[in-house]
């Protein structure tokens, strides 16, 4: 039987995997399985080697400061996957963790093929970065069309598959009725995926939403959480007395809510392409420690932190980073889009325009399967 090892680093990318392996799993069912993943690759009933909350960090500085636990954990996972004898060791985005992973294995046992899913944005950090993935990675399977260039560069191998989550629809009928009054209508609420995002952002958000309730009692606002990350959101609420906030973790639910929802508050990140998909308004948020984000000004090159922004070189979806992320701004700009729809049309016109050059023929997470089966064989 064939052997394929999944590495995650966090949430999103679990969610990546999950939609690949989910299509692999129905076209070749021979194949044994074993991960550091989350609830998603979980659910696909493939373990995990330990708990992927113990590799997630935010920033330069938390890194810093984890770094002998992070390269117990890089160690340890080599240990594991060199143990297992993979066929393929899929490797998925976190490249700072699943890169130097991969890496470390493939010196031990060249025989391992490396397939990496999200490639590393070099045209956001090192371009050089490629020519060292060259050593180590035997294929790259690319998001979005445009970084093919970079990778064709150094001869690296690599194919534009498309992402999933702009290809995502809701089949099964939910009433959301039964969790939130149909009397209120939706604001989407996403603060992040990690427990030192959460803490830094839904301070800031429930703030906001202070100032929102003076203007606005017809507004529910839903917080979109992962399960183990509930607990601390609801604990932030309460803490804050408000009763106008739910916190939502059933990923089929989430779907619902986000196609029901009249606008959406996101923190930077892949979630932003799944609001795009549903067709909703959104401004994107961002907020790091003062030190991690004078390192990260030093090395980006480019001027927006969304990729629908990058890919249009315009800020088509507003980006309060930093020192604009605040309540004041947050509810400035919500109220901007609420109180004029031309406004809103004006953005999913132009969002729309960009999704639709990140599209494949086929869904990207079939490419992607057919592209690790032809590893197989």
């Amino acid at each position: 039987m064939k052997k394929i090892f999944i590495l995650t680093g966090e949430t999103s990318g679990d969610k990546l995997a999950s939609k690949v392996i989910r299509n692999l799993q129905k076209t070749n069912p021979h194949i044994e399985y074993l991960s550091v993943g989350g609830e998603n690759l979980k659910s696909l009933g493939i373990k995990s080697i330990y708990d992927l909350k113990e590799i997630t960090y935010l920033g330069f500085t938390s890194v810093i400061l984890n770094i002998f636990k992070i390269n117990r954990k890089i160690n340890e996972t080599v240990k594991s996957i060199i143990s297992f004898k993979p066929d393929i060791l899929f490797t998925v985005d976190s490249p700072d963790f699943t890169l130097r992973v991969a890496d470390k294995v493939k010196k031990i046992n060249t025989n391992i093929k490396t397939v990496h899913y999200v490639a590393p944005q070099v045209w956001v950090w090192r371009e050089g970065r490629v020519k060292k993935i060259k050593k180590f990675i035997d294929h790259v399977l690319l998001l979005f069309k445009f970084e093919k260039k970079y990778f064709d560069k150094e001869a690296v191998s690599c194919e534009f598959v498309g992402h999933p989550l702009i290809e995502e629809s809701i089949n099964e009928k939910i009433d959301i009725n039964q969790f939130i009054s149909k009397n209120k209508a939706i604001i989407s609420v996403f603060a992040g995926s990690r427990i030192s995002e959460i803490n830094i952002l839904t301070p800031i958000l429930l703030n906001f939403i202070r100032l929102m309730i003076k203007k606005h009692e017809d507004f529910i606002y839903v917080f979109h959480s992962t399960k183990e990350h509930s607990d601390l959101l609801h604990s932030h609420i309460k803490s804050s007395g408000l009763t106008c906030c739910e916190v939502i973790s059933d990923e089929k639910l989430k779907k619902h809510i986000l196609k029901k929802s009249v606008f959406a508050i996101c923190k930077s990140g892949t979630v932003s392409l799944e609001i795009c998909s549903a067709k909703i308004p959104l401004i994107i948020l961002y907020k790091m420690g003062f030190i991690n984000f004078l390192i990260i000004k030093m090395l980006v090159k480019i001027k927006y932190a969304n990729i629908i922004n990058i890919a249009a070189n315009e800020e088509i979806i507003p980006e309060l980073l930093q020192s604009k992320c605040s309540p004041k701004n947050i509810y400035k700009l919500v109220n901007m889009y609420l109180d004029n729809p031309e406004k809103i049309k004006d953005q999913m016109i132009k969002i729309q325009k960009i999704l639709d050059s990140f599209k494949t023929e086929k869904p990207s997470s079939v490419l992607a399967s057919e592209s690790l089966n032809r590893f197989l064989k």
